[in-house]
């Protein structure tokens, strides 16, 4: 007897309806180009964007990326819903659908560039949660889409499978649906591909080969960097199966059997492009740049091991996706710091060098397993895959993932570390003058030293034994009262809450390289007489009218090191064993990679014509190994200069104050990239001014703005900042302008910037441009003017006054911006004969 209307028998599938003509396929052959036309060229331009604003200085522009994503949502996602909604073809419907739902999820990941690069773990974290919320909010609307609505008076619907293309069940097994419309997989580990199925196995296999050239060039990050890369690409290895589940496939599987080459170049095509889509958001901005290329042939393989799966006699489900997908991002976003992706660090065979050889590796994995896996697998007479082959294959390349890592790789974790900038800082109020010269200097510079240390002493020890106990290796140092350790988010809130320390910022590490960039090399030949730089400023009438080289004074450079065999250099050191430091490599010899300290100091110091001040000593520490300092680097060299140790030795009980350097020329800057906020050493240059000795620096490149002047140590008012003026006394347009913070005038004044000729690493010289260039030559008219009256040493106020009073004009805009001239040059151009003569007249 029957009790309610009887259950509604299931009905047969219904044979997909085709479009008739071409239009429909040319309509998506078309939409796809156009969605990897704007989607590619906008993510390159968000990070060109990037790069400019910050090689310029200015504030980071968040609203780049919200306006990059918005763009390419409705220039790829209208077409793309069109695909979706209006043509008959199952096949384009499901691309459609695909390219959308790849467009909407590509919005959603390229907001949360909106963060700062320097908080990598949010980000990571944000990422990979964003990425499953996502892939759960997929997956439930089409869920939706494909249940059938339950019959009346019954419990339930009828539980099966949408019948995909020429009557193959799209995922009869599978049971929820992709973004193509179909189920989509829930049960997928049970299919033939599922869980560690054969075609699943293959499939790690060929993730693991595509992260091998990362696990060779590449370096991780610290450990809670490297899980939340892990969980953000498992993250995006799921949204991925979401995308391309067996609904997505079951549209390309016409034919009984489904026709392998449809599957593999119509359905990796389509597949590609989704993935493409995927890609340019897994990253934040420089890191997404890999994905972007060799995620889409992985599209391919997808294809290849769907074919491979339905020889068998089921779609592969979600797993092969999952695991292609995930293990391929890991690579990225693990072995790469986005902050290193840049320009900064272009110039020789750095990070972003070997980023693009591995993504060009990677590209070529990729391909040719697209082709391996499409020969092998999706042949119209191929076998399935055996659960045994393919397991060994996925074993074979699990070791060689782990032996690569751990050989020819950079094992461990080269993580962040942080500076924990302590409340209490020395008081250096009521320092006695003493006498005149280098002795009150020195009596100075030691009882500066004594305070700094003893503060440094009396407030660190609780602080420094837990972090010792929590294994977080501390350094302590003094010139700032500070620690710097290691330790990430929860490291760094933890310290923040502590009532002993005022602010923690993040001090950046580079990751390790798999081969040292080759160093660098001088090509110009050495000058004849005086370079036109220590002419235009009078150094050379110094030297033959007055005889004044510079003899008896010591001049600290902090920077990239200096080649100390160089024939203009070697004589000029100092040497002893406290007159070189190598915080990076810890060499014990003076040498330079890079060049820009070699030729910063040759244009203090050296001889040859090219130095202001040929008779002066040099002393150097390496504060940038690769372009790229930290505020702990920073402090290493300016400890050092305060008072030098010999190798080996502790900063803290080891200096000796009364071998520090006379004045200090630092062509360089620490911006926020590098973890510096506008306080960071301040305590440090005002302890060196306390000391009584000089701190020159660098204006900085980020002209023409108004306002620019404004990366650690440059803007502080007891550092002499110096800009840049090219041969006819004009200021350079790079050369940064003030005002400084507070509306402090900056630069106090310029020197030739422009052109500027020194020596360079290997015996030769280079001609290079910066405000770099200008301030080692401020500096040697420093060194002159000490040198003829030595009872000036250490007289930071009058040297200052001195360098104002004696400055000559020097061309700056006629409409004078930046609230007026002494923004752009100062008090104009140093003079080095008249300064001299003034220091001289002092008696």
């Amino acid at each position: 007897m029957q009790v309610g209307p009887p259950t509604a028998p299931v009905p047969p599938p219904r044979p997909a309806r085709r479009d008739t003509g071409p239009w429909p396929v040319v309509a998506a052959a078309v939409t796809g180009v156009w969605a990897v036309l704007v989607a590619v060229p906008g993510q390159l331009a968000g990070w060109v964007v990037d790069q400019l604003v910050l090689v310029a200085g200015l504030d980071r522009a968040v609203a780049v990326w919200p306006v990059v994503a918005l763009v390419t949502v409705l220039l790829v996602g209208a077409p793309a819903l069109a695909l979706a909604l209006i043509p008959r073809s199952p096949a384009i419907r499901a691309t459609g659908r695909a390219w959308l739902a790849g467009t909407l999820v590509l919005g959603a990941l390229t907001l949360l560039r909106a963060l700062p690069p320097v908080h990598h773990e949010a980000y990571l974290a944000a990422l990979a949660a964003t990425a499953v919320v996502l892939a759960l909010a997929l997956d439930r609307i089409a869920r939706r889409r494909s249940s059938p609505p339950a019959p009346a008076g019954t419990p339930g619907g009828p539980s099966y499978g949408t019948a995909g293309p020429g009557g193959v069940p799209g995922g009869s097994s599978d049971g929820a649906a992709g973004a193509g419309g179909a189920p989509g997989g829930s049960s997928s580990g049970r299919s033939r591909g599922g869980r560690f199925g054969p075609v699943t196995l293959l499939a790690v296999a060929a993730g693991l080969a595509s992260l091998l050239p990362w696990v060779w060039v590449g370096a991780l990050g610290g450990a809670l960097e490297t899980l939340l890369a892990g969980l953000a690409a498992a993250a995006l290895g799921a949204l991925a199966g979401v995308l391309l589940g067996p609904a997505f496939w079951s549209a390309f599987a016409v034919g009984t059997p489904p026709r392998p080459a449809r599957l593999v170049l119509v359905g990796g095509l389509a597949a590609g492009v989704t993935l493409a889509l995927l890609g340019a958001g897994a990253g934040q901005s420089g890191a997404h740049l890999p994905a972007l290329l060799l995620l889409p042939p992985l599209g391919f393989v997808l294809g290849a091991l769907e074919a491979a799966a339905r020889h068998a006699g089921r779609p592969a489900g979600r797993g092969p996706v999952r695991w292609l997908v995930g293990l391929a991002l890991v690579g990225p976003l693990a072995f790469t710091d986005p902050e290193e992706v840049t320009v900064l660090l272009a110039t020789t065979r750095d990070v972003p060098f070997w980023v693009a050889v591995a993504t060009g590796a990677a590209f070529a994995v990729a391909v040719l397993l697209a082709v391996g896996y499409g020969v092998l697998l999706a042949r119209p007479r191929a076998r399935a895959p055996r659960r045994g082959v393919a397991g060994l294959t996925a074993a074979a390349l699990l070791a060689a993932v782990v032996v690569v890592y751990a050989v020819p790789g950079q094992p461990g974790l080269h993580g962040e570390r942080l500076l924990v900038v302590l409340h209490e800082q020395a008081d250096l109020t009521g320092i006695p003058a003493g006498a005149p010269g280098r002795a009150g200097r020195d009596a100075r510079a030691a009882e500066v030293y004594r305070r700094l240390v003893a503060t440094a002493e009396r407030t660190q020890g609780d602080l420094r034994r837990e972090l010792g106990r929590l294994r977080l290796h501390p350094t302590p140092y003094y010139l700032v009262n500070a620690i710097e350790t290691d330790g990430g988010p929860g490291v760094r809130a933890w310290l923040a809450g502590r009532p002993e320390v005022a602010r923690v910022l993040v001090s950046q590490r580079l990751r390790p390289l798999p081969a040292a960039a080759p160093p660098a090399r001088g090509t110009v030949p050495a000058p004849t007489g005086p370079t036109w730089n220590v002419s235009l400023i009078g150094a050379d009438r110094v030297w033959s009218e007055l005889g004044v080289t510079g003899a008896g004074v010591v001049v600290g450079s902090s920077d990239s090191g200096v080649d100390g065999r160089h024939p203009a250099l070697a004589a000029g050191f100092r040497g002893g064993d406290d007159s070189w430091y190598d915080p990076w490599e810890h060499r014990r010899t003076p040498a330079d990679r890079g060049g820009h300290g070699t030729h910063t100091v040759g244009s203090a110091v050296g001889r040859n014509g090219i130095g202001v001040a040929p008779g002066a000593s040099w002393v150097g520490c390496v504060n940038l190994d690769r372009n790229l300092g930290s505020p702990a680097r920073y402090l290493d060299c300016l400890q050092f200069m305060l008072a030098p140790f010999p190798p080996g030795g502790d900063p803290l009980t080891d200096g000796r104050p009364q071998r520090a350097p006379d004045v200090l020329t630092n062509s360089w800057g620490c911006p926020p990239v590098e973890g510096c906020d506008p306080g960071a050493l301040r305590p440090a240059t005002a302890a060196l001014a306390a000391a009584g000795i000089l701190v020159v620096a660098a204006a900085g490149n980020t002209g023409p703005y108004c306002g620019s002047i404004a990366d650690s140590p440059a803007p502080y008012p007891d550092v002499l900042t110096v800009g840049a003026v090219d041969r006819a006394r004009r200021l350079t347009g790079f050369s940064s302008r003030g005002p400084a913070a507070g509306g402090a005038a900056k630069p106090d004044v310029v020197a030739p910037g422009a052109g500027v000729p020194s020596a360079f690493p290997g015996g030769g010289y280079a001609t290079l441009d910066g405000t770099s260039m200008a301030t080692p030559q401020v500096a040697g008219v420093v060194a002159l003017m000490w040198s003829a009256n030595p009872a000036l040493v250490g007289d930071l106020d009058r040297t200052r006054r001195i360098l104002a009073d004696t400055a000559t004009p020097a061309g700056s805009p006629a409409d004078a911006p930046c609230g007026g001239a002494r923004n752009l040059v100062g008090a104009g151009l140093v003079d080095a004969y008249a300064a001299v003569r003034a220091a001289r007249a002092l008696g």
